[in-house]
């Protein structure tokens, strides 16, 4: 397997990541005025592309931002930027397409009309500890609650994650891995960075409210629909969370990884299988076969 180099491509100039620039007036650094899409592939494959650009434009939309670009353009440029990374078909690769409104003025309205940028980063897919999913994550509810959906809507996936990042800071240093995110009502959100779900009385059930319509998630729900096995999306108060016998996470780049422990607010430390339990097993099972399917039937798609 070959040497991935880490490149990007901003509005065309493909770099290495370490010299890769933007200007200083771009809104996405000044305001976080920027949407974007991670997905990684495999044997080339960029997986679930269509959904990843679909939410791409519909978070642009939710921002009232009008992508210059085409799909067909984007797309291209991510290809461009893949082959100058020197990849082939085993490696698996990390891909991040952003979209900042671009320059203008520094104030904070918008002028309509602004050209956005497109800035790809693509390396190497991130290898998480090894031990996350032989034991699992540690996780932890910080004070930082989930903004509120009629205050920054979760389905803008934007270049702004100071809410996540507070709630992860806190929770690392509370000694835990990664944050659940409450709402101010006390209901599950999400992870900082990833969908969060809970076996409770036996049902399989990740929360409804105030998070990211993941596409792991979405596609996790079809193969366990497939195969006969019942999965939902409900409301899930932190007090349920006392009857949770397995948690885990889901994203992108995570695939299924088992959750060992939670840390309630009160001290309360909820225990997990290790490795996850049966369920959790058996969910990244089909979900490990549906993907091998996805990237059989997609060969066609392939970036490299």
């Amino acid at each position: 397997m070959g040497k991935v180099e880490a490149m990007v491509n901003v509005n065309g100039v493909v770099t290495a990541l370490a010299r890769a620039t933007i200007p200083v007036t771009d809104r996405g650094f000044l305001y976080g005025d920027s949407v974007y899409e991670v997905f990684r592939t495999q044997e080339g494959v960029p997986l679930f592309l269509n959904d990843h650009f679909d939410r791409l434009e519909n978070s642009a939309q939710l921002i009232h931002m009008r992508i210059s670009q085409s799909r067909v353009e984007l797309i291209e440029e991510i290809r461009l930027t893949i082959a100058a990374t020197g990849a082939t078909r085993e490696n698996a690769l990390y891909v991040r397409c952003q979209i900042t409104r671009g320059e203008g003025p520094m104030d904070l309205y918008p002028e309509p009309g602004l050209e956005t940028r497109y800035v790809v980063i693509v390396k190497a897919l991130p290898t998480w500890k090894a031990e996350f999913y032989s034991r699992g994550l540690d996780l932890a509810i910080p004070r930082i609650r989930r903004n509120p959906v009629n205050a920054l809507d979760p389905n803008i996936k934007g270049g702004n994650y100071l809410n996540n990042i507070l709630a992860l800071s806190e929770a690392k240093n509370m000694g835990s891995d990664d944050s659940v995110m409450l709402t101010r009502e006390g209901f599950v959100t999400e992870a900082s960075n990833s969908n969060v779900w809970f076996v409770i009385d036996g049902q399989l059930v990740t929360p409804g409210q105030g998070n990211l319509r993941g596409l792991t998630k979405m596609h996790i729900h079809r193969a366990l629909k497939g195969a006969g096995i019942k999965s939902m999306e409900s409301d899930i108060h932190v007090n349920e969370l006392h009857d949770a016998t397995e948690c885990f996470v889901t994203s992108a780049t995570r695939d299924v990884m088992p959750c060992a422990t939670l840390r309630l607010e009160d001290g309360t430390c909820l225990v997990f299988p290790d490795g996850g339990g049966k369920i959790t097993h058996q969910t990244r099972d089909l979900f490990s076969a549906y993907v091998r399917a996805y990237v059989e039937q997609h060969q066609s798609e392939s970036l490299v």
